[in-house]
């Protein structure tokens, strides 16, 4: 690699390429599980469930805020060896959605 000058400053080899596409996919789902979801997110275990096929993380459920949908699927994104995630998360509270105002008079 070589930085804007044309500097040498690092050297990718093959192992480096390959690294991510030799996890298996129960390494990638168990540190979605433990790493993810409960130390990251403090999900509580169940409420999010997680298959990986090929690299390709499948995930559904529920999560507590709507919010929280984004950062899961980026987190995921971000774990070695994951090609693609696809996700069919529900929500119990829509907190992206504008409040309505309860001193508003208008009926």
């Amino acid at each position: 690699m070589v930085d804007e000058t044309g500097t040498l400053v690092g050297i990718v080899s093959r192992t480096d390429l390959l690294r991510p596409m030799l996890r298996n996919d129960d390494a990638i789902r168990d540190e979605i599980v433990d790493d993810v979801l409960g130390r990251t997110l403090r999900m509580t275990p169940g409420g999010v469930a997680v298959t990986v096929s090929e690299g390709v993380v499948s995930l559904s459920g529920r999560v507590e805020e709507r919010s929280t949908i984004p950062v899961v699927e980026r987190l995921c994104r971000s774990v070695d060896g994951v090609v693609s995630v696809d996700q069919s998360l529900g929500y119990a509270v829509d907190d992206l959605s504008p409040v309505a105002d309860p001193h508003d008079a208008r009926h």
